[in-house]
């Protein structure tokens, strides 16, 4: 057995996600401010091969699970490489977070490296607000390919951001989406990043979440996993499931297992901590990741970050650390 990545709390950390593109063909409201980010330049972004050395490190030391993100993952043209090279290193816990415009262009390739699980950015059925929310015309499209998806045996699970007078009407839609069709739909409480107007006067919590649920439909919980980020449930009868990720209520910290690299190559041992650690330069310079890894783990904090005040740190836009 290899090496295990353990911080000062005994959280074992065996998952990574890693943003492998900071662009994006939507602009949602709650993830980049509207004027976008300014791109990093592209050599200073990590090559293919770099990636690679890169994640074959964690790989040694006990990371078997990963999810790929961005940005939008399906926007880099080197992705179906980047599976089969990850598929090669002997990863059989592929995921990846996509807004779903491209999943018809990559279903195939998913199937062939056995990653059969995608998780769909969605906050709204109605394509109007969807247009609102991601600045773009794209329902039609994103829609059709979920339906594919499901069509060709993947496991579909849609990430709604809640956000009060916006979409928490949606709730009983999505609900009823979820007794319907076997759809895995997942409510997650809005998050302070930066560019993203983050006010508490906005957030939909987890308390909301079931007592709209209640309104309308009978509600079981399911069993949640040892590092489940998410509250699980179903309505009764129902072929899918609906969750509730509760960040700001009832946060997962005490069994979290992630850590993060940016499309930029730095990691990130918690999403709200603002510390990063530069894996690319490091690798560049010849120098020993394991330990630059180990003293990023170490240093972890037991809740978000050690910070008390999240809404006033300083962090990048959700579009810039990859979700």
């Amino acid at each position: 057995m290899g090496e295990i990545l353990k911080d000062s709390f005994g959280r074992v950390h065996n998952y990574l996600r890693i943003s492998i593109t900071e662009r994006c063909n939507l602009r949602c409201t709650y993830c980049m401010p509207e004027e976008g980010i300014p791109l990093t330049p592209e050599e200073r972004l990590p090559s293919v091969d770099e990636l690679m050395e890169i994640v074959s490190v964690f790989k040694e030391m006990g990371v078997d699970k990963i999810r790929l993100t961005g940005g939008e993952p399906m926007a880099r043209k080197e992705l179906p490489e980047i599976l089969d090279r990850l598929y090669g290193m002997g990863f059989r816990d592929l995921n990846i977070t996509t807004n779903g415009v491209f999943l018809d262009r990559f279903i195939d390739k998913f199937k062939e490296v056995g990653l059969t699980s995608i998780n769909v950015s969605l906050d709204t059925l109605d394509p109007e607000k969807f247009e609102a929310v991601t600045r773009r015309n794209r329902f039609d499209k994103v829609m059709a390919n979920i339906q594919k998806g499901m069509d060709e045996g993947l496991r579909i699970k849609i990430n709604t951001v809640l956000l009060k007078d916006f979409n928490e009407d949606e709730i009983q839609p999505m609900l009823e989406w979820s007794k319907t069709t076997p759809i895995h739909v997942r409510f997650i409480e809005f998050m302070p990043f930066n560019g993203n107007n983050w006010d508490t006067k906005k957030l939909v919590t987890y308390q909301d979440v079931l007592d709209e649920a209640r309104k309308y439909f009978n509600i079981e919980k399911l069993k949640d996993g040892k590092h489940s980020t998410s509250k699980s449930f179903r309505v009764v009868g129902g072929k899918g499931t609906f969750a509730v990720i509760s960040s700001m209520t009832e946060p997962f910290c005490s069994t979290c297992n992630r850590l993060r690299m940016t499309a930029d190559g730095k990691l990130k041992n918690c999403l709200f901590s603002n510390q990063e650690a530069d894996l690319l330069t490091a690798l560049r310079k010849g120098h020993n990741l394991k330990e630059l890894i180990r003293l990023s783990v170490r240093s972890k904090k037991e809740a978000h970050a050690g910070m008390d005040n999240l809404p006033d740190m300083e962090n990048r836009s959700m579009i810039a650390i990859g979700g």
